[in-house]
């Protein structure tokens, strides 16, 4: 048939123009029109009444052949129809390094392929809360930095520039959390290594807060000391050290779990506690009525609650401490400290954004402009450090070899029968 073409078309003007038209490929001799009544000849076609047809000569064999490629059109793969969920484990199933304190069931295979672990996404498992709560948070934050760069000039509006930092770490913090919650179950030395991504963005986003409160946030009493002077670089330096402290709590894991808790927590707490010094400072300023509180005041002060809160999530493992097996699959601690981080990050973007626009012509007049040393030049040379020291403690994990007691007691040639 030519041109691949299966259906037939009408090739005519229609009804009142004394054109005859015909039917392409040869249909006329299998299609022919239906009339109305017995004293009417067949009707010309037109779109506004329905056509009837009726087969005849050859006419089955071409529907036959229509609907044969109609099916091979929207026929699956059949790798595609094979596809199955991965099994899920309980934790006495599963080697130690992947257990969490008190989650006992919803794990997934230490050993999963990149499908497995993409796919057990959309399962419930004890991740799949963890996934999601960072993943559709990145998307928002995506779409309010989309919004200012259409409202903002950040090419050439220096001022601009550590507002642009804060948005690009906020984004790019909650999707690494979200990659390694997903890819964590690898393997082992794949579960360090994505965490310690997780914890290299954290520490970054740290960074981009210290960057945008030195600029937007710095009482004024303070602008231009030399806590000012300093505060960006007394941050890369806090960056750098949490980072480090992080991945080193990994190794102590497993035989020092307590320690590597508390120690994983400090490298957290410090830089927080130092890129917040300026805001409690200025809190307590216009608490004591030194000075007028702005529009950002109520959203830096939401901030403060959830960011206490996202840390007493993270260190108490509440509530499935009261009832271990109880919260497995939704509600357990590091959800909630997922959600309230990202509640918390809301409220400190609008307070930034806030503090930006309605201290603008003051901090003009009386700081410094932001340069592109002291904002993107920072940024960039504190994601070489910090990918230099991830590197350090992921090149032992990758030499070293794979070892036979990672197995869980189901194998994945029994997971495959099931």
């Amino acid at each position: 048939m030519p041109e691949g073409r299966v259906f037939p078309v009408w090739r005519g003007i229609g009804v009142g123009t004394g054109v005859r038209g015909v039917w392409s490929h040869g249909w006329g001799s299998s299609l022919q029109w239906e009339p109305d009544g017995p004293a009417q000849g067949p009707r010309m076609p037109v779109v506004d009444y329905p056509v009837w047809v009726v087969l005849c000569r050859g006419g089955r064999a071409r529907l036959w052949e229509a609907c044969q490629r109609g099916r091979d059109v929207i026929r699956l793969p059949a790798d595609m129809l094979s596809i199955k969920l991965p099994q899920l484990f309980d934790s006495h199933q599963i080697p130690m390094v992947f257990r969490e304190e008190n989650i006992t069931s919803g794990y997934r295979h230490p050993q999963s392929s990149v499908l497995d672990c993409v796919l057990s996404s959309f399962q419930m498992n004890n991740e799949t809360v963890n996934i999601w709560t960072h993943f559709l948070p990145t998307w928002y934050f995506l779409w309010r930095l989309c919004v200012l760069c259409c409202t903002m000039n950040f090419l050439s509006d220096s001022y601009t520039w550590p507002l642009l930092v804060h948005m690009l770490l906020i984004c790019i913090y909650p999707f690494t959390s979200c990659c390694a919650h997903t890819f964590s179950t690898m393997s082992p030395e794949s579960r360090h290594i994505c965490y310690f991504f997780d914890y290299g963005a954290i520490s970054l986003y740290s960074l981009g807060c210290a960057i945008s409160y030195g600029y937007y946030v710095m009482p004024e009493c303070l602008v231009n000391s030399w806590l000012h002077q300093h505060f960006v670089l007394i941050a890369l330096g806090n960056t750098l050290f949490c980072t480090s402290m992080s991945c080193y709590s990994r190794f102590l894991e497993l035989q020092f779990p307590q320690r590597s808790k508390a120690l994983r927590t400090g490298a957290f707490v410090l830089p927080f506690i130092f890129d917040t010094v300026p805001l409690f400072y200025r809190i307590v300023l216009c608490s004591g009525g030194s000075c007028v509180p702005s529009d950002a005041f109520s959203s830096h002060c939401y901030h403060l609650v959830f960011a206490l809160l996202t840390c007493f999530l993270f260190t108490a493992s509440f509530p499935e401490r009261l009832a271990p097996g109880r919260f497995d699959y939704f509600g357990h601690s590091h959800q909630l400290f997922h959600v309230s981080a990202v509640v918390g990050t809301h409220f400190q973007m609008e307070a930034v954004i806030a503090d930006m626009t309605a201290r603008r012509t003051w901090l003009l007049a009386h700081g410094a402009t932001p340069s592109f040393l002291g904002t993107i030049g920072i940024l960039v040379a504190s994601l070489v450090l910090n990918l230099g020291i991830i590197g350090i403690f992921s090149a032992p994990l990758l030499w070293k070899p794979c070892h036979g007691p990672n197995q869980p007691r189901t194998s994945k040639s029994e997971r495959k029968d099931q």
